[in-house]
């Protein structure tokens, strides 16, 4: 007996009518795996959209009417736990860097192939992220700092990594090894449910007061968690 699988959730927040029309068709052309449950031109709504509360992945334009769609990220993830897929014809990488900053895992720029949008949007509904190299590193550089303050203070930063039990710190180790692979493929190598890595991943970004893999990867190579 086969089982269906649940298609992925999908929230458009674009104020340019021409490019969410188009979104809704490519969506529309992925139904079996993809559905559109809410559209939205401006931020107030976006925010008083009910469907948001059911999404799975939030796909926003930086630049949504007169609002700026970086300060509206943090307000929508009090709202739901969808993944923000940033979706921006802006080349202002600070800009791009403060959207990842704010909460989003996946940037894309207007340019890339419609086929690129539903892979990103998949990646981030698996839990993984979405950047691409040079953003990538400009982010990493931008967590840097921050990880370099904290390695200041190593009696504060040793009692976090202690306060890890073996198993939790054997999936910082594996995560740091494999940072673009999707949770699924991790989990499996660590013979656990994604649900339970997860789980896992929860109680150890409270532990090491991290924000996310991204925050976690810097974390692992400033202080040598990287390999077993």
């Amino acid at each position: 007996m086969s089982t269906s699988v649940r298609p992925i959730s999908v929230f458009l927040a674009e104020d340019h009518a021409i490019t969410l029309w188009g979104l809704q068709r490519l969506i529309e052309d992925h139904a079996e795996r993809m559905r559109v449950v809410g559209t939205a031109a401006s931020r107030q709504a976006l925010l008083a959209n009910a469907a948001l509360a059911q999404t799975d992945v939030l796909v926003i334009d930086l630049d949504l009417g007169d609002a700026d769609g970086v300060a509206i990220i943090p307000e929508v993830l009090r709202l739901t736990q969808a993944r923000v897929l940033v979706l921006t014809a802006s080349e202002d990488t600070p800009r791009l860097c403060r959207a990842v900053e704010a909460g989003a895992k996946g940037v894309l720029h207007k340019s890339e192939a419609p086929q690129q949008i539903v892979t990103a949007i998949e990646q981030l509904h698996a839990g993984g992220g979405w950047l691409n190299p040079q953003l990538m590193g400009a982010v990493l550089g931008m967590l840097a700092p921050t990880q370099a303050r904290q390695a200041a203070q190593p009696n504060a930063v040793q009692q976090r990594i202690n306060s890890l039990t073996p198993r939790e710190l054997g999936i910082v180790q594996a995560l740091a090894q494999s940072p673009g692979d999707k949770l699924l493929a991790v989990a499996s190598r660590l013979g656990m449910s994604e649900n339970t890595l997860r789980n896992h991943l929860t109680t150890i970004y409270g532990k090491l007061g991290v924000r996310g893999r991204l925050e976690l990867h810097v974390f692992a190579g400033e202080n040598g968690l990287t390999t077993g």
